[in-house]
């Protein structure tokens, strides 16, 4: 139970971060590219490696606040830092083929999906 109350309270923060962060290089940069998008992926994949390796191998802190952290705080922030993790973590494993394969299809699926979801909803 408190796993899912750390998730929430970190989920909650990592959203509030992503919109003020999404205001604040909407209104540096524009609107005309997804600068916010894009930083926060970056930033989030970033974090996430860090963290991820910090709370593992450097300092000891609860499960649950890690938890927390990790999946509630930066998952709310960007889930693209989770699929970055899982890339580096299967490369790490010695999988090189099995990460490719999945950073390779989890765009070009990505990007098929949003485009017949958008397709589906324009045309029905």
């Amino acid at each position: 139970m408190w796993n899912y109350i750390a998730i929430a309270v970190g989920g909650t923060l990592g959203c509030w971060a992503r919109y003020g962060m999404t205001n604040l290089m909407q209104m540096l940069f524009g609107r005309s590219f997804p600068v916010a998008t894009l930083c926060i992926n970056v930033l989030g994949s970033f974090l996430m490696g860090f963290l991820f390796v910090v709370t593992l191998e450097r300092i000891t802190i609860s499960p649950i606040l890690r938890t927390g952290i990790l999946t509630g705080g930066l998952g709310g922030f960007t889930t693209f830092s989770t699929f970055s993790m899982e890339a580096l973590l299967l490369a790490e494993e010695g999988e090189g083929l099995k990460a490719t394969a999945y950073v390779a299809l989890s765009i070009i699926l990505g990007l098929l999906a949003v485009f017949s979801g958008a397709f589906l909803a324009r045309t029905y």
